[in-house]
């Protein structure tokens, strides 16, 4: 991989004073290379045909599993209903450029839904369903999103009486989808996955057309809406699990899992789309509970394990891990916040075959 910075030769000693902000004309450009090779990005391909390039080499092995409720997909099934998706959500009148709003935890019909509206050029703005109604209208408001999946337990926060007493409600009409029995008004999930794939609209899309609208989380001020092309996603993806020497090495019969939040950039990004890219299973956790955690680990043979500090604490301190076999854990990948030596040692006591890394993970904007 390849970086160009900008260095600037120290000027003398007695140089005359120079106006600070105007270019130098002793500026160089010098090219960084990585001392591994170089990979090929397909960047000129939109995401859901780079993350499902390699289909056929895997599309009968396991891609995803429902942690709640035990039901898994296969590669070929899942970008079979990611494909109804496509033409459910263009049936409605979703088209390119507009955008879909995911207000969920993790679950397969958030795969479903990304990856469908990629198909169809539409952009994916990802949502805490445990936000207030102010803080989800803000969002749908400035990402003038038209259409919103969600649980039928969150349906109330859009119909609250506090956003149109504040005029935070958008004024134009909006589809709801729930993923469970629909509310009123409201209509169900099946609507998407019951389209007819054939009928999905053909559409070209550039690799700088955006696909991914998360929002940052205001650490440094008001959230702020991020637009993510298909060509930085893939490029992201590409640094990581593509190539002779991965900075990710994912298996096609890892199991990788997926506890932390897909509307959070670390596990949309470097959990999902690696994992599909990869030909990796994803096992989807809802919320993280450490009984329940710790059973899912051993019964479906978790190999991958993406987690964030707190989780990593409860892994390495919590007396109920002794009672389970984690022993096919190979890989955790922390993020977030970095970790103490001291935690690390105590995580280390309980997987130690476990190679264990700490990620750095950043949005990726456009110009």
């Amino acid at each position: 991989m390849m970086s160009v910075a900008t260095v600037e030769p120290p000027k003398p000693e007695l140089s005359p004073p120079q106006n600070q902000n105007a270019p130098s004309s002793h500026e160089t450009d010098h090219i960084f290379r990585s001392k591994l090779p170089d990979i090929t990005i397909s960047n000129h391909l939109p995401l859901h045909a780079y993350c499902f390039e390699n289909l056929s080499d895997f599309s009968d092995r396991t891609c995803l599993i429902s942690g709640s409720t035990g039901k898994t997909y296969s590669f070929a099934e899942t970008h079979l209903i990611s494909r109804k998706v496509a033409a459910g959500l263009s049936n409605l009148g979703i088209k390119k450029g507009d955008v879909i709003m995911t207000l969920l935890q993790n679950c397969p019909e958030f795969v479903f839904s990304f990856m469908g509206a990629s198909m169809i050029g539409a952009v994916t703005t990802t949502v805490n369903p445990f936000y207030t109604p102010g803080e989800i209208f803000k969002q749908f408001s400035a990402s003038r999103a038209k259409l919103i999946i969600t649980q039928s337990q969150h349906v109330n926060k859009l119909r609250d009486s506090d956003c149109h007493e504040n005029n935070q409600k958008p004024e134009e009409d909006f589809i709801v989808i729930t993923i469970d029995d629909p509310p009123e008004n409201c209509l169900h999930f099946n609507v998407l996955v019951e389209a007819n794939e054939s009928e999905m609209p053909t559409v070209s899309i550039h690799p700088d057309d955006p696909v991914a609208l998360p929002f940052s989380s205001g650490t440094t001020g008001l959230p702020k809406g991020v637009i993510l092309t298909h060509k930085s996603l893939i490029t992201s993806v590409a640094q990581q699990v593509d190539g002779e020497i991965p900075n990710l090495y994912l298996k096609q019969d890892d199991v990788v899992l997926c506890v932390l939040p897909l509307f959070h950039i670390f596990s949309l990004n470097s959990v999902l789309l690696c994992s599909l890219r990869a030909g990796s299973a994803v096992l989807l956790m809802q919320k993280f509970e450490i009984g329940s955690l710790l059973e899912l680990i051993q019964k479906h043979n978790v190999s991958v394990a993406a987690v964030v500090p707190p989780l990593v604490l409860a892994l390495a301190k919590n007396p109920m891990v002794a009672n389970f076999d984690l022993s096919s854990i190979r890989v955790v990948l922390s993020g977030a916040a970095p970790l103490g030596k001291e935690l690390e040692d105590a995580l280390r006591s309980r997987v130690p075959q476990a190679i264990l890394g700490q990620v750095s993970v950043s949005y990726l904007a456009t110009n």
